[in-house]
């Protein structure tokens, strides 16, 4: 019989399929903490859950920047297999910008899974990245851009678009001190980030865009970092409410809430299953399922929960793992 992956994807599927955590760190410890949770979640699931992506922008002293490019270097050097470990680079702009990709792509960059750029405001940008990337033979590298400002909100389609371009993601934190004071401090918050008009417009822009171009669209950060229970929410809000399907931790203790709250719940599982398996039996032609009529249409949705199941090490029915056994995960490095 077909697969629904066959059948059912076309142009409205995502091209990637990218884990829904993005952990940042750029402390020695942290990062070191960060690789060895990621190996042992690998070890314990078999899959990659989450990216480990170490940071240059935030994480380099002033003065110590060429040190600890090469430090980054050193630790994606020693990634494990399966691994999806990514390092933010400074901005194109910045002094250190063409030494980080020099220092770190240039040596391991075939060992990377992308390549997160801040402070991107037009496509333009991006067109500098790659031609700084193919310059040291980088030319497959994926490259995750940071929107944070009003002008890149506005150009976030066109940046989208960009071939190379595999995810956007929304820097809340930059976002509101662009504004010149106009957006409150409150804005910052949990409760804030979910109802200023202003940042809720932003998020949706940036959500759009990458669902036009078949991108990832990355839910930023939440500044309770200890309120586990506020990243959960934040996750939960940012997937159902504006349509993020990934999220940024800035703590380990974060990682896990919002995989859990960025996967499926056991009884969406069930039904997708229940419905897709109907539909296999139907030659993918209309069902009835408890009442609802069910098309083509519903069968992608729930077939794309199921990937998203599946990639986040969601138990599945005996019945779909089949759908899985045979097919290479388009996600996981060797």
């Amino acid at each position: 019989m077909s697969h629904p992956r066959d059948v059912l994807l076309g142009a409205q599927a995502a091209r990637v399929r990218l884990p829904v955590c993005d952990h940042y760190s750029g402390v020695l410890a942290r990062m070191e903490k960060s690789l060895l949770m990621q190996s042992q979640m690998i070890e314990a699931l078999g899959t990659c859950v989450f990216d480990v992506t170490l940071d240059c922008e935030d994480g380099a002293q002033v003065g110590g920047e060429r040190d600890h490019a090469q430090l980054v270097s050193e630790l994606i050097a020693k990634r494990v297999p399966k691994a999806r470990v990514a390092a933010r680079l400074h901005a194109v702009d910045h002094p250190h910008f063409e030494q980080d990709v020099e220092l770190i792509v240039g040596r391991v960059g075939s060992l990377m899974s992308h390549v997160m750029i801040p402070k991107v405001e037009h496509v333009k940008d991006i067109q500098k990245v790659v031609l700084v990337l193919d310059r040291v033979g980088a030319h497959h590298l994926p490259i995750h851009a940071l929107i944070e400002s009003p002008q890149a909100v506005q150009q976030a389609f066109d940046i989208a678009a960009h071939p190379r371009v595999e995810s956007l993601s929304f820097g809340l934190m930059d976002f509101v001190s662009s504004h010149a004071g106009a957006i409150p401090a409150w804005g910052m918050t949990m409760k804030g980030q979910f109802e200023h008009p202003l940042i809720v417009r932003a998020k949706l822009e940036i959500a759009s865009a990458c669902h036009a171009h078949g991108k990832t669209p990355a839910h930023g950060v939440v500044t309770e970092i200890n309120d586990l229970d506020s990243i959960a929410r934040s996750a939960a809000d940012a997937h159902n409410l504006l349509g993020y399907t990934r999220m940024w931790s800035i703590h380990p203790s974060q990682i896990e809430p919002i995989i859990e709250a960025m996967s499926p719940s056991q009884d969406a599982i069930q039904e997708a299953g229940a419905i897709l398996l109907a539909a296999q039996e139907a030659d993918w032609g209309p069902i009835r399922h408890e009442g609802r009529l069910h098309d083509r249409a519903s069968y992608r949705y729930y077939w794309q929960l199921l990937e998203r199941a599946h990639d986040t090490a969601r138990t599945l029915p005996r019945e779909v793992r089949v759908f899985f056994e045979s097919l290479p995960n388009p996600r996981v490095s060797a």
